[in-house]
């Protein structure tokens, strides 16, 4: 996977990896990671919608302060992890150890946004967040809590 991530940003956005170092190469997993899990959000009802595929460009790009195309070159990425992962525990358990927990609580809310984005809360959706903020040791009320601030949010 680290190879996968260091072509991308060598040729996406101009950082040299070769000489990096192992906190700047996590940063680049958990990108990484968070955009798989979006990814995960889009396909937990079967059907990718445009909105929903919309609005995690625009997420993932305003998270990383990403341009639009490394937005999108950047989920491209995540779309073949997932589709050769067998789990969600590779991303959910990178996010676990290198991110705070407001870090992990805007990954939640950047899943619901996702959730959200065709104004339909599937219950697959909804599954899947539960189960990932559960991964990522995000408490139950702070997981309630992103889910209604994105909600009201609309």
């Amino acid at each position: 996977m680290l190879k996968s991530i260091q072509r991308f940003y060598s040729r996406y956005i101009g950082v040299e990896t070769e000489g990096i170092t192992s906190r700047e190469a996590t940063a680049d997993n958990l990108r990484l990671a968070a955009a798989a899990l979006l990814v995960e959000v889009t396909r937990a009802d079967r059907q990718i919608k445009a909105e929903e595929r919309e609005v995690m460009l625009q997420t993932v790009q305003n998270a990383f302060n990403l341009t639009e195309d490394e937005a999108a070159q950047l989920i491209e990425l995540a779309e073949a992890e997932t589709d050769a992962s067998i789990s969600l525990f590779q991303f959910t358990h990178l996010i676990d150890k290198g991110f705070s927990l407001e870090q992990k609580i805007r990954v939640i809310e950047m899943m619901w946004q996702v959730v959200f984005a065709d104004a339909v809360m599937e219950k697959h959706e909804e599954a899947l967040v539960r189960k990932v903020a559960g991964l990522l040791h995000v408490p139950q009320r702070e997981y309630i809590d992103a889910k209604l601030r994105v909600r009201e949010g609309l």
